[in-house]
């Protein structure tokens, strides 16, 4: 197969793109034939360069922490997945062999493109368990996507901030990957009142175009002072953010309500920020910060999607061979968007 690998960490050229063994189920695996996978900031392109190492890559590496595709092999011991079937795979996984339901799996684990081969080729094996299914009116480069975002903005949303429907929801960073889901999840599923934040006009007509009642571009306006007008006073029953800008979200802060719940899944902008802990003690503010998501939780994302409740917002589409390209452009920020490799593409 061809695959893109990484033999040492460094710029974009040092993801090689090259003839690489076909992967092999082991018991408990199945292979998937990838049709899509995407370029993730931190977990694919911080990565190659280095400034992951806290999270134990291991070299040679094939990166790539999601993908989607169709089953084309399956290992011994596996019966609930067979030859055919349309499935996406991310994140944390066993390492070692493991049953085909994990249930008694107590071995090393970890991410699929950091501790173990990832997405960027046109093969992967990975444990069965970790498989999910593509509905069948699911585009796979958006099944892509939506395994690597909707989860996370699940779980805040409805896990972790507890969101129901007629509260206010204000959703920072609206105009990104996590954003742009959460917004729509806010509005579409939960039947909640949203209000976008984004640092430009375009960015907010984003947020309007996905569903958001309200946008506010916090560079040229006090988002402390736009929240509390157009919610009477009030302030947001939840702020759902992964940026955390020092100098913005202190503000936004001071617009949660009574009872407000801050929910996060990142600090991109951070991730020191001061907040007005007078503010978090006399409205009984709750602060969470939680990554991942319920297994239980995928199934309901998928449906989402393939309902038209959420969509993918997908930037731009590269032949897997373009990866190292794909890299260099993400990293300059010449393409603001998600970007999805597919290596169908390369004929």
């Amino acid at each position: 197969m061809k695959a893109n690998v990484i033999h040492q960490f460094g710029p974009p050229e040092n993801l090689k793109y090259q003839d690489w063994p076909d992967p092999v189920p082991r018991p408990g695996e199945v292979r998937i034939r990838i049709h899509a996978a995407t370029v993730n900031r931190v977990l694919d392109v911080s990565l190659r360069a280095g400034k992951e190492m806290f999270r134990l890559p291991v070299l040679p590496l094939i990166p790539g922490v999601d993908c989607a595709g169709i089953i084309d092999g399956v290992g011994p011991g596996v019966t609930r997945r067979k030859v055919g079937d349309r499935v996406a795979a991310a994140g944390t996984m066993p390492l070692d062999v493991c049953p085909e339901d994990c249930a008694n799996y107590t071995g090393p684990q970890g991410m699929m493109g950091i501790r173990r081969p990832g997405g960027f080729a046109e093969l992967v094996c990975v444990p069965a368990c970790a498989t999910v299914d593509v509905p069948a009116g699911l585009d796979f480069r958006d099944a892509s996507v939506v395994m690597r975002h909707v989860p996370t903005a699940w779980n805040l949303l409805f896990n972790i901030a507890e969101l129901k429907k007629g509260e206010t929801v204000l959703v920072m960073g609206a105009g990104g990957n996590l954003g742009t889901v959460g917004i729509q999840l806010a509005k579409n599923v939960a039947g909640a009142n949203v209000i976008a934040a984004a640092g430009s006009d375009d960015r907010c007509a984003v947020g309007r175009a996905l569903g958001a009642d309200h946008a506010v571009n916090y560079n040229t306006h006090n988002i402390q002072e736009e929240v509390l007008k157009l919610t009477g006073g009030k302030g947001v029953n939840v702020i759902f953010d992964n940026i955390a800008n020092p100098k913005v979200l202190p503000l936004a802060f001071m617009a949660l309500g009574f009872g407000g719940r801050l929910v996060t899944a990142g600090a991109h902008g951070g991730p020191n920020v001061t907040i007005n802990f007078a503010h978090l003690y006399h409205k009984q503010i709750t602060i969470r910060g939680r990554p991942g998501h319920k297994p239980s939780d995928i199934p309901k994302c998928f449906a989402a999607a393939a309902e038209g409740k959420v969509k993918p917002q997908i930037e731009k589409i590269m032949p897997m061979s373009q990866a190292a390209e794909a890299h260099r452009v993400t990293e300059t920020g010449e393409v603001p968007g998600k970007i999805v490799l597919d290596p169908t593409l390369d004929g």
